[in-house]
């Protein structure tokens, strides 16, 4: 494989991870991963060596953690239950396949409110806070991946190209 093709098609691959960064349908992350490994692969380790996997993989395996962290806590500091994440899930995903990223985003919020407020036989105020904590926890979550995903392209675009 060309140096070129390799370079532009670990890019492409890795900028569908930075989208998988804010959707929650692909693991963004992992996949920016995936595309480090498969460069590094084809072009036998060239641009960067075990050290750069290793930190970007404990990166990766971090964010991982603290993605899960980032919902849990603000849905739990709002009151939401295991309904409300379960809630929260669900309208992301119903949400984005049937509005987009609006959906997903609005998604997030009315599936935790309807879940805390028909499963959890929670009040109106509670299952609106509930939402409002799932939210906000997504949101925090999707930013801190967007961000590490684009730390992790232009590092990997250093290293290959100025490197």
């Amino acid at each position: 494989m060309s140096g070129i093709i390799a370079i532009i098609l670990a890019i492409l691959v890795m900028l569908l991870g930075l989208a998988g960064s804010v959707l929650p349908i692909l693991p963004g992350l992992p996949i920016i991963f995936g595309a480090y490994l498969g460069y590094g692969f084809f072009t036998g380790w060239a641009a960067y060596g075990w050290l750069t996997m290793v930190i970007v993989g404990v990166l990766v395996a971090l964010s991982l953690v603290l993605d899960q962290l980032a919902s849990i806590v603000g849905a739990k500091k709002f009151g939401a239950g295991k309904a409300g994440m379960i809630g929260s899930f669900i309208g992301a995903i119903v949400g984005l396949i049937f509005f987009n990223i609006p959906g997903l985003i609005l998604g997030t919020f009315l599936g935790a409110a309807l879940f805390e407020l028909i499963f959890a036989n929670r009040g109106k105020l509670a299952a609106f806070k509930a939402g409002i904590g799932a939210l906000l926890g997504f949101l925090a979550s999707s930013l801190f991946k967007f961000m590490l995903g684009v730390i992790l392209i232009l590092f990997f675009v250093f290293k290959v190209i100025a490197g």
